[in-house]
């Protein structure tokens, strides 16, 4: 059992969340154990495995491509940390601003293992209607 410090987190985020930007999902994907498990709103049952977490990403990145994710906090836990984050999306012509948190459990290797996002999303739903109602 391992805390990681807010430090190590911070390092961390700074590696792996800019992975989330301009759809290249097989470099995401490297930041997750072979065995990892995902979930998601879009996916709340969740995934696992690394196959089915690339088909996963590819097509998130691919619909994707410009959001930009970035760390607000670190909070330790065990075997990784909490990441409260913000992510910009572009939606049409402006972007959303969203706030959310994660949890990251890392393995002995340093991929994740275990990666839970939680966030409302109701607002980007409504600005993707929005915009294709148009």
């Amino acid at each position: 059992m391992k805390f990681l410090t807010r430090d190590e987190a911070g390092r961390f985020a700074e590696r792996w969340l800019p992975a989330w930007t301009g759809n290249d999902p097989e470099r995401l994907a490297n930041f997750y154990s072979e065995d990892a498990f995902y979930l998601d709103p879009g996916i709340p049952q969740g995934i696992t495995g690394r196959p089915a977490l690339l088909a996963y990403f590819r097509k998130l990145l691919g619909h994707n491509p410009d959001w930009v994710w970035s760390q607000i906090e670190g909070i330790p836990l065990e075997d990784g940390f909490l990441n409260k984050w913000l992510a910009r999306i572009p939606v049409g012509d402006s972007a959303l601003e969203i706030v959310g948190v994660c949890f990251v459990q890392l393995d002995d290797a340093g991929r994740i293992r275990r990666n839970e996002v939680y966030f409302d999303r109701s607002g980007l739903l409504a600005a993707i209607g929005d915009r294709r109602a148009r």
